[in-house]
């Protein structure tokens, strides 16, 4: 996969998704490149639909806006169902498994199927199933550095919350090895 990534992360608000692009993002910005991170709520906030853009790329970037994702991130199947067909062929799709209990049958995409939902609650991870699939984008991709994923880390995770950056590592750690 080449270095520019057009990302589209989706799922329910109260999953993370936007913070999980915040260090994706991030972890762009820290080896330099362009970056874009659009958010997008459904009208009802928590529990509502909740999709986040991010661009990562060696050139400038035309628009925020992601319509065909060369990653695709899905934590529930509302947003399974409504992004699967805008992904680009030859692109990469990881879905929360646990969440969604169905298989993608494009044959032009990768697919990884990692149970984050069910890893982060028996790993006492809670609320991190979104960081144990960047974790798993981390290692099929490699959008950032290692240093940059962690530094992006340290800046996403809010200063007065600062002990939780080595649970996000942990859960960083366990989407790898998934």
């Amino acid at each position: 996969m080449s270095d520019n990534y057009n990302m589209l992360l989706a799922g329910f608000g109260g999953q993370g998704i936007l913070f999980a692009g915040k260090v994706i993002a991030y972890g762009g910005l820290m080896e330099g490149k362009e970056i874009s991170w659009l958010p997008s709520y459904g009208p009802e906030m928590r529990g509502g639909t909740a999709n986040c853009s991010i661009c990562v790329s060696d050139t400038p970037i035309g628009s925020p806006l992601v319509l065909s994702p060369n990653v695709f991130i899905a934590m529930n199947l509302p947003s399974f169902d409504k992004f699967i067909d805008s992904v680009e062929a030859g692109g990469t799709v990881i879905v929360d498994s646990f969440l969604i209990n169905k298989k993608v049958e494009r044959t032009d995409v990768k697919t990884f199927y990692v149970p984050a939902t069910q890893l982060a609650e028996e790993k006492g991870l809670k609320g991190l199933a979104n960081i144990i699939l960047i974790g798993k984008l981390f290692k099929e991709t490699g959008f950032c550095s290692w240093a940059s994923l962690e530094k992006a880390i340290a800046k996403c995770v809010p200063p007065r919350k600062q002990h939780l950056c080595a649970s996000n590592i942990q859960a960083i750690k366990l989407g790898m090895e998934y």
